[in-house]
């Protein structure tokens, strides 16, 4: 019993030491517990900073390039929850042993809002914020992550001023603040960031030169101003950073010429100076550092002929773009040693004469070439330059006379060629080359301005990836399509405008299911729009049916992503759908000069991005009146319609976007084969003309309320619209006076208050509007002293006539009969009346009197007193009797 007892009450023993032993071994084979979870404090940081920040999804989308690579954006901190380790986060780093938050990478986030957090993670090394929508200015507290080495902003709606604590980021290798709407000048701190090997501020709006201090910078790698407003001449400072191999002072306003000592820059591989204002000729030795693979100069004045020197070394260079100069000459026969050459753009050289395009067969690696307006009397056989080069993706020989032979080719047997992007406009040409038959890879044509008519062949529509489609300006009159063939369904943009197309609109553009962008304007399309067009509401972003003969009413249905619609100059009827207000990306309404018989839709001031609405030339009736500003309104046009009533004085105060118009531009702009595709164009009476304006939402702003039956005041609130380019609010029945408040308006170029019931003076603070060349107070009851600016004086005549009584310095002698108030004539003419009469008296009196002075001067000869014979004394009395004369 004694020896069972033993062996039954040691089995648990045994087990439990066997458990502990296998526990214990599995903690040796396993991986060593983290120690530290992410701080409670770091925690709470982060979740009052997702708090703070709000989650937009665009839904144009757009790409993130992080170190080369295409990154989809995703919002980030959709995973972030309170309860877990937060350095198991997205975009969150710690260091394993500390559980401290050392990288923090929110890019490509979908992220919006400002930044006002303390972030107290003062191990953070690395900060990625890029790629979002923050905006405001820098968090001060950034100022205090004292061993931050990496620091990104770029790509975001930031403002303000660089702080200058920048500089005591003392670790600091990397700083990356482009693409943002930063002012002011560069910090001379920056200068301090003694590890700093890459800097980029591209596209931001510094201005002012580039500090001196950058000149102690002479370790960095990579040096970037982009797209700012820096003056001045080539930064000399960069000459002293003998180990910079990446500079880039793209996009700004530097003038000057090139340094040529630029050569001593010894390890540079990339330079770009482009899109600037250089001058003179490029100094031939640049071709010849042998580190230098790409050359960026395009977009600037330089001015004599091309000169690659002595290139007797093997070239390394990979690209070189000098398009869009001023540069004149021959293209050199030396090109032809340029074989590692991918990229090539000599766009605009004037060549003066015939090219050898033969010199470029040598360019066995291009992949990319500009040859655009060469202005050479020599046709290019597209046929031979395609059969050339067998890696092309992307060739350009717009504007000049290219000839599109059948002949046999080994173009044809290209089948495989790589080439996506051929730009033809503007090249002469009468017929589709057959040879893109066998571009199957092709994605971008642009064949517009050219002499092609008939039909657009239906082989065009078999290219699979065919994305980008421009046939504008052209003589075509009708689409070829058999049954069999349909259009890509990669299809994005389609712009036909300016062709004689008629009939219907084609049922087939219904089918393109990624249609974004569709331009149909000036043509002769009729019916009505077709309803098949309601399976693009979720793709189209920009359509343009305007200048056609569509008749019908305007379709109900909802473009849930519309950016721009424009219909106007059609025969359209009924009233503007109501379903316009779901279209909440919408930036552009025209529907001028229709039929449509509607109120003002004051509705569409809920839309929170719109630009331009243009109403004018329709049946548009009753008041103007708002129940909401319009946030974003750049352009509006209401003119040749019915509206009538008064409006408010305060009318103009929230209109926010005429008051300060933002400069920086979209981040999600349209592009198209390399550049923006699609400029919203728009006609407007400007300057007493009519004429068409593009690229509207860069630069123009206007308000036309001409022609309708206004009355009342025009409101002093008027006075707030400080970037107003264009004011027209003539024809209506406008009463009082004109308010001074106008004086305000520095930017007025274009000022129409004719034919109205005005009354009182032009107001004095006009005349110093030094920008306002063209004015019209015609037809009015206007009165008092023209102002004396110069612009004033430069006016016709007719810009004053017909008006109670105007008159000053600012009317020329011609305007007199003109401008002379009535009173005023009244006055000269009977004080000339006065003056005849009292002559008239004055002689009659004076004949008695001229009698009596020939006696009394007869007896005073007689007597000859003393002063009347010296002739000193003589001389006195009758400087004494001119002087009581002119008494």
């Amino acid at each position: 019993m004694k020896a069972f007892w033993k062996i039954t009450s040691t089995i648990p023993i045994t087990l439990s030491v066997l458990f502990l032993f296998i526990k214990n071994q599995d903690n040796v084979f396993a991986a060593p517990p983290r120690l530290h979870l992410c701080r409670p404090e770091q925690r709470d940081a982060l979740v009052k900073l997702k708090n703070e920040l709000e989650v937009f999804i665009s839904p144009f989308g757009y790409n993130c390039y992080v170190n080369g690579t295409i990154v989809t954006p995703h919002p980030k901190t959709v995973s972030w929850e309170i309860n877990n380790d937060c350095c198991t986060w997205e975009g969150i780093t710690c260091n394993p042993e500390s559980g401290e938050v050392i990288k923090l990478d929110l890019s490509c986030s979908y992220l919006r809002g400002q930044l006002h957090s303390n972030i107290s993670l003062h191990s953070l090394t690395a900060l990625d914020l890029s790629s979002n929508d923050f905006n405001g200015q820098i968090m001060s507290s950034l100022g205090n992550l004292s061993l931050l080495t990496s620091l990104d902003l770029s790509d975001n709606q930031l403002s303000g001023q660089v702080p200058s604590w920048i500089g005591n980021l003392s670790h600091l290798t990397q700083l990356d603040l482009s693409s943002n709407n930063f002012s002011c000048q560069i910090p001379s701190t920056i200068g301090k960031l003694s590890h700093l090997t890459f800097l980029v501020l591209s596209s931001n709006q510094f201005v002012g030169q580039i500090p001196s201090s950058f000149g102690n910078l002479n370790h960095i790698l990579s040096f970037v101003l982009d797209s700012n407003i820096l003056t001045g001449n080539f930064p000399i400072a960069l000459l002293n950073m003998t180990t910079l191999s990446y500079i880039s002072l793209h996009g700004n306003h530097f003038t000057g010429t090139l340094p040529p000592n630029v050569t001593s820059l010894s390890k540079l591989t990339f330079l770009d100076a482009a899109y600037n204002a250089f001058t003179g000729a490029i100094p031939s030795s640049l071709l010849t550092l042998p580190s230098l693979q790409f050359i960026r100069l395009q977009e600037n004045q330089l001015n004599g002929t091309l000169d690659f020197g002595n290139m007797s070394l093997p070239s390394f260079l990979r690209e070189l773009s000098l398009g869009n100069n001023k540069l004149i000459g021959p293209i050199p026969s030396s090109i032809s040693k340029l074989t590692n050459l991918q990229y090539l753009d000599l766009s605009k050289l004037n060549s003066q004469g015939p090219v050898n395009f033969t010199t470029f067969s040598h360019l066995k690696s291009l992949y990319y070439l500009h040859l655009s307006n060469l202005n050479t009397t020599t046709t290019v056989d597209l046929s031979y330059i395609m059969s050339c080069f067998k890696s092309l993706y992307l060739l350009d020989l717009s504007g000049n006379h290219v000839s599109v032979t059948k002949k046999s080719s080994a173009a044809y047997d290209l089948v495989m060629q790589p080439i996506q992007s051929l730009l033809l406009s503007g090249c002469g040409i009468t017929e589709f080359p057959d040879l893109l038959k066998t571009k199957q890879l092709l994605t971008d044509l642009d064949v517009s301005k050219n002499k092609l008519k008939g039909k657009v062949p239906s082989w065009l529509w078999t290219l699979p990836y065919l994305r980008h489609v421009d046939l504008s300006n052209n003589n075509l009159i009708n689409f070829e399509r058999s049954p069999r063939s349909g259009p890509s369904l990669m299809m994005a943009a389609l712009l036909v405008s300016n062709n004689n197309f008629t009939g219907n609109i084609p049922s087939f553009i219904c089918d393109l299911p990624s249609l974004r962008t569709l331009d149909l304007s000036n043509n002769n399309f009729d019916g009505v729009i077709p309803s098949c067009m309601a399976n693009l509401r979720r793709t189209l972003s920009d359509l343009n049916l305007g200048k056609n003969r569509l008749h019908g009413g305007l379709p109900e249905y909802i473009f849930k992503y519309l950016r721009s619609f424009d219909v106007g100059h059609n025969q359209l009827t009924g009233k503007l759908p109501r379903a316009l207000i779901h279209s909440t990306y919408l930036e552009v309404l025209n529907v001028g000069n229709n039929v449509i018989n509607d109120t003002f839709p004051f509705w569409l001031s809920s839309l929170p991005n719109l630009k331009v609405l243009v109403l004018c030339s329709n049946l548009f009736h009753g008041p103007i009146l708002l129940q909401a500003p319009f946030p974003k309104l750049q352009i509006i046009d209401v003119s040749h319609n019915h509206f009538n009533g008064a409006l408010p004085s305060d009318y103009f105060v929230k209109w926010s976007a005429m008051s300060s118009l933002a400069t920086n531009e979209d981040k999600l702009s349209r592009k198209y084969m390399g550049d923006v595709y699609y400029y919203d164009s728009l006609v407007l009476m400007n300057k007493g003309v009519v004429m068409e304006l593009v690229r509207i939402l860069k630069i123009y702003t206007a308000l036309d309320f001409s022609s309708n039956k206004l009355e009342g005041k025009i409101p002093r609130s008027i006075g707030l619209l400080k970037e107003l380019l264009v004011l027209n609010l003539s024809n209506n029945a406008f009463t009082g006076y004109i308010p001074s408040s106008m004086g305000n308006l520095r930017a007025l170029e274009s000022l129409d208050v004719s034919q109205n019931q005005l009354s009182g003076e032009i107001p004095q603070e006009l005349g110093s509007l030094s920008y306002l060349a063209y004015m019209n107070f015609s037809h009015n009851q206007l009165e008092g002293l023209v102002p004396g600016g110069t612009q004033f004086r430069r006016q016709n005549c007719s810009s004053f006539e017909d008006n109670k009584g105007l008159f000053g310095p600012s009317l020329d002698e011609d305007c007199r009969d003109i401008h002379t108030p009535a009173s005023h004539k009244q006055y000269e003419t009977t004080e000339s009346d006065e003056e005849v009469l009292n002559w008239i008296a004055a002689v009659i009196g004076a004949v008695p009197g001229v009698l009596l002075g020939l006696t009394i001067g007869y007896i005073l000869v007689s007597y000859r007193p003393e002063w009347f014979v010296n002739p000193c004394v003589r001389k006195k009395h009758k400087h004494r009797r001119r002087s009581n004369a002119t008494h």
